[in-house]
């Protein structure tokens, strides 16, 4: 079976031609982009939380699951490629894009106000326990990038080992571990309280 997306969002293509231009290549895979738009999807009038926009890619594809009440945030701490997410989505009522360092950012946010949470930057993954503070019981977290990749080292698969391990240990977390793609984990957030 081929699990290729059948669909793309609109501006895919947009996004692929400017990551090209600027030479960025952090952008999520596909498969993620189409897995966020399904979970995207189970949370309609949900708040939804991006941690690393970079130039809009999975924000594309979580918005082509978000219903028309649904609310998103995407955070990004580069100028020039939150610049281009800027511009593909500034019409969408749905998205806030947040310029900023996610550890000035995060400490200044109210708990257990997002009812998913894409985390798509190494930071995010380090400060995990913030973020998961962020999230209402029933919520869905996914991070992605979890394969080796080029510029890795030693220490960087010891520390993707640990931030699992910890995920696994969470009481309050019920995780799956994906090996395609990118390498991602999807969590529920326990909802018994």
């Amino acid at each position: 079976m081929d699990d290729s997306p059948l669909r793309h969002p609109a501006v895919a293509a947009t996004i692929r031609a400017r990551n090209a231009v600027l030479g960025f290549n952090g952008s999520c895979q596909d498969r993620t982009g189409a897995l966020l738009r399904t979970l995207a999807a189970l949370k309609p009038g949900g708040r939804l939380l991006e941690l690393g926009t970079g130039t809009g890619a999975g924000t594309a594809w979580i918005l082509d699951g978000m219903s028309p009440d649904a609310r998103l945030v995407t955070v990004e701490q580069d100028p020039e490629l939150a610049a281009v997410a800027g511009d593909l989505f500034r019409s969408d009522p749905r998205v806030e894009l947040v310029v900023d360092d996610l550890q000035r950012w995060l400490p200044h946010q109210r708990t257990q106000t997002f009812d998913f949470v894409f985390v798509d930057c190494r930071l995010a993954k380090q400060r995990h326990e913030a973020v998961l503070s962020l999230l209402r019981p029933g919520a869905v977290y996914v991070a992605d990038d979890l394969h080796p990749g080029s510029g890795w080292g030693a220490q960087d698969v010891v520390a993707r080992d640990e931030y699992l391990a910890t995920l696994a240990a969470d009481p309050r977390l019920r995780p799956t571990l994906l090996g395609w793609s990118s390498g991602l984990v999807v969590a529920a957030v326990d909802g018994h309280g």
